[in-house]
């Protein structure tokens, strides 16, 4: 197996509502990408391409966001936002809120962040459908290239029990978000009955240590990762209900 390679997308300017993304990406990459090549974008840039940012002078705070901001220092506004963003909470305290989102996610904020956004008046929301906006990136990109490119979206989600956040899959085409090892033998002849690997966090997890959250670095490509080509979706790495026991 070639030795792994995580290369930084580097030079890319601010990205705006209706900016071509996948041109900002190819101008970038330049002749750097290449077949077999995985391309993992954070989803802050598809969210600014697809105009999902949020003017919070225009929010109007419900009592629930005021209550909860005023007994922690938080902005009211921010904080509807957020509630708008989940379909349900899972927990509100010590000023945090940990809330699943209409897409399933369950997050911290529900996935609305200030961070890596111009103005102090804005806020920005995860893509409407990260898989879609992935299938559709990975299609431009090929037609534009002729490279046939997975593509994952990533964001940061903290982890339950580990201190620390760390970036996962929300948004993928292209790959099999899973590398399957049940029924496979170790190196002392056991076969392997749980093993299941969410491969699509794994490659968003790596790209993340060349992107950096301060560097202006939205993409990176992960080179001779030999993925398993498939439609994918990021809705599978979802737990079901049925099988979560924190629920």
């Amino acid at each position: 197996m070639r030795p792994l390679e995580i290369l930084p997308v580097e030079g890319m300017p601010e990205v705006h509502p209706g900016d071509d993304l996948a041109a900002l990406i190819l101008a970038s990459a330049k002749d750097t990408l290449a077949p077999g090549d995985v391309l993992v974008v954070t989803h802050k840039v598809v969210s600014k391409a697809e105009g999902r940012l949020v003017d919070l002078r225009e929010v109007h705070p419900s009592p629930l966001a005021k209550s909860f901001a005023a007994r922690h220092g938080k902005d009211p506004r921010h904080v509807e936002v957020v509630l708008r963003e989940s379909r349900r909470i899972v927990r509100m305290e010590r000023g945090l809120i940990i809330a699943e989102t209409h897409h399933g996610f369950v997050c911290a904020n529900a996935g609305v962040d200030a961070s890596n956004v111009p103005g102090d008046e804005t806020v920005c929301l995860l893509p409407l459908d990260p898989d879609a906006s992935a299938a559709r990136l990975a299609r431009t990109l090929r037609e534009r290239s002729g490279l046939e490119l997975p593509v994952v979206i990533s964001d940061s989600f903290g982890r339950p029990w580990r201190n620390g956040i760390a970036n996962v899959a929300i948004g993928l085409s292209g790959m099999n978000p899973f590398a399957d090892y049940r029924g496979q033998l170790d190196p002392h002849g056991r076969t392997l009955e749980a093993s299941v690997l969410a491969v699509a966090d794994e490659l968003a997890a790596a790209a993340e240590l060349v992107m950096g959250k301060t560097s202006a670095v939205p993409a990176a490509i992960v080179r001779n990762y030999p993925y398993e080509p498939a439609p994918g979706s990021a809705k599978d790495l979802l737990m079901e209900p049925e099988k979560d026991l924190f629920r």
